[in-house]
């Protein structure tokens, strides 16, 4: 268990503080009395946790102490805290939250292309996945997109339109590159019966 593999699992085990700590600020503004300990809580600890990814990513670097552990760990403790937050923030009752179809967009865009990279990594016996520049633009506005609801701005509308937009359109890209890898393949000819090859 290397220290970058260690941070990796701090992070995770993060995830439902963050959660809990979103939803207790969320029941105090429903009740007419904001606690703002609750929303400065929140933040820190989802900072800490997006930080953390970076520091255990230089380490594994710096140090060479890169594992198959702590690539399976990483993307799971990105995504697990990139999706929490926005489930959390869509449904808890934020003066300024995320709307329903945010999280509807991006849940499903990424079961669309863990679905497509199934099907990818069998049909083609392997799968070299290479994230696109709307991939990381759209991961980049989505972390936007928590920051400035959790800080309360009241100008969010605009940067979660783009970045559901940002979201909508790699989803798209990465369906085309999908069809396009299959077709490089051979799979979306038809297949022809066992006597017409005779």
């Amino acid at each position: 268990m290397t220290l970058p593999n260690q941070i990796t699992i701090v992070r995770i085990l993060l995830i439902p503080v963050f959660v809990m700590l979103a939803i207790y600020y969320g029941r105090s503004v429903a009740s007419g009395h904001p606690d703002e300990t609750l929303r400065l809580a929140t933040i820190i600890v989802f900072l800490t946790a997006a930080l953390s990814d970076g520091i255990d990513g230089w380490l594994a670097r710096r140090f060479h102490l890169k594992s198959a552990l702590g690539a399976l760990l990483d993307p799971i403790a990105d995504k697990g805290l990139m999706l929490a937050a926005i489930i959390t923030l869509s449904v808890t009752k934020w003066p300024y939250e995320l709307p329903l179809w945010y999280p509807v967009l991006v849940i499903s865009r990424d079961i669309l292309i863990v679905t497509g990279c199934g099907v990818l990594r069998i049909l083609n016996d392997h799968l070299e996945v290479k994230p696109s520049l709307l991939g990381k633009s759209s991961t980049f506005l989505q972390m936007g997109a928590i920051a400035i609801v959790m800080l309360q701005w009241k100008w969010y509308e605009p940067v979660v339109w783009v970045s559901g937009a940002v979201t909508l359109l790699s989803g798209i890209g990465y369906v085309a590159e999908g069809i396009r890898l299959l077709q490089a393949g051979g799979h979306t000819h038809p297949v022809k019966p066992d006597s017409e090859k005779l």
